[in-house]
């Protein structure tokens, strides 16, 4: 892959008093010293211009499954192009990606947007991911590689936490197709003592990727004791049904030990309560991180003929015939890829 020969300037910001730099990206809007970082550590402020210093600096490149980011009804079954970055505007206590999202970008070779959608379509992908650390600080970058993998016929998907400005929402919205944002609870005081941010921002831009006609679905990590009691789980599936839609799938992730936290691993009897009281309000819950019996499958949610099956990444599209239920015929609003496992032509 060819390099890019240069750090680029950043975009979202503005001079402050002091010889600060405040940067508009996320609702942080870090006052930002010369030579020094906001809390992402990739945006860094060098001689009254705030530099996007994380620029095609990349810490993963792979063909993944689609349903690894997970998204369960974009393209079921196809593989895309993910790329990753370092840093994070957020500080999770439990971070399950901690090795790259809370480490400072190294200085190896960038690469440039036309090599990474180069890479995307030799590997026959359906587009490119952006993902692993949160892609969003890096929004230069992923506007750059987006704008190209369009024109190239290739499709978007952010996977994110959903912590960003509405200015920059707006422009990253128009550029991707589909989109993972991860809620990771419906309470202010869970995001401020283990996030290091707050929710209202999240909500709104899942509000807003809702509103731009993005393909969404939402992860939930369950973590035992301070995310996952009744109360808890049936918050988010009523306000994912009533601000996004019933149809938007939710998945439901177990947690594992990771980063500060030392917490048990999440049941599998959580999930699977969690799900069943997920189900009440929604039409399509997942159960991931986990193996469980059936908690990835595809049901029609009106006569529950099974649409997908899935074992581990292994997916068969079995009861969708152009686009609708092969037993009762409803449209699916599952997006298939054309030519791939099966043709969305309904």
């Amino acid at each position: 892959m060819d390099p890019v020969q240069e750090m680029r300037e950043a975009r979202y910001w503005t001079a402050a008093g002091g010889g600060r730099l405040v940067c508009e990206l996320c609702p942080h809007a870090c006052r930002i010293a010369d030579g020094k970082s906001g809390r992402c550590g990739v945006r860094v402020a060098s001689g009254g211009r705030l530099m996007a210093a994380g620029y095609g600096l990349l810490s993963s490149a792979h063909l993944d499954p689609i349903e690894k980011k997970p998204l369960y009804h974009f393209h079921p079954g196809s593989g895309i192009f993910s790329i990753g970055g370092w840093g994070c505007n957020l500080s999770c206590s439990f971070c399950q990606n901690w090795s790259i999202s809370q480490s400072a970008p190294r200085k190896n070779a960038p690469v440039a947007p036309d090599a990474v959608v180069s890479a995307a379509r030799a590997l026959g992908a359906v587009g490119v991911a952006y993902t692993y650390n949160e892609p969003v600080i890096n929004a230069e970058y992923v506007l750059d590689c987006a704008r190209l993998a369009r024109a190239a016929g290739l499709k978007n998907v952010l996977v994110t936490n959903g912590y960003v400005s509405r200015q920059a929402g707006a422009e990253l919205l128009a550029a991707v197709d589909a989109l993972n944002i991860d809620v990771k609870s419906m309470d202010d005081a869970f995001y401020r003592e283990h996030c290091g941010a707050a929710l209202a921002p999240v909500l709104n831009f899942c509000g807003q990727a809702a509103d731009a006609g993005c393909h969404i679905e939402i992860t939930n990590l369950l973590i035992p004791g301070l995310n996952d009691s009744e109360e808890a789980v049936r918050a988010l599936a009523k306000w994912v049904a009533a601000r996004l839609g019933r149809f938007v799938p939710l998945h439901l992730s177990a947690y594992r030990p990771e980063y500060k936290l030392r917490i048990p691993a999440t049941p599998a009897e959580t999930l699977e309560r969690s799900g069943r009281i997920c189900r009440e309000e929604l039409d399509f819950v997942y159960l991931g991180n986990i193996s469980t019996r059936g908690g990835q499958d595809t049901l029609c949610p009106w006569c529950g003929r099974r649409w997908i099956a899935r074992r581990g990444y292994s997916v068969s599209i079995e009861g969708l015939r152009a686009g609708a239920c092969a037993g009762c015929g409803r449209p699916s609003g599952i997006i298939l890829r054309s030519g791939g496992l099966a043709d969305n032509c309904g």
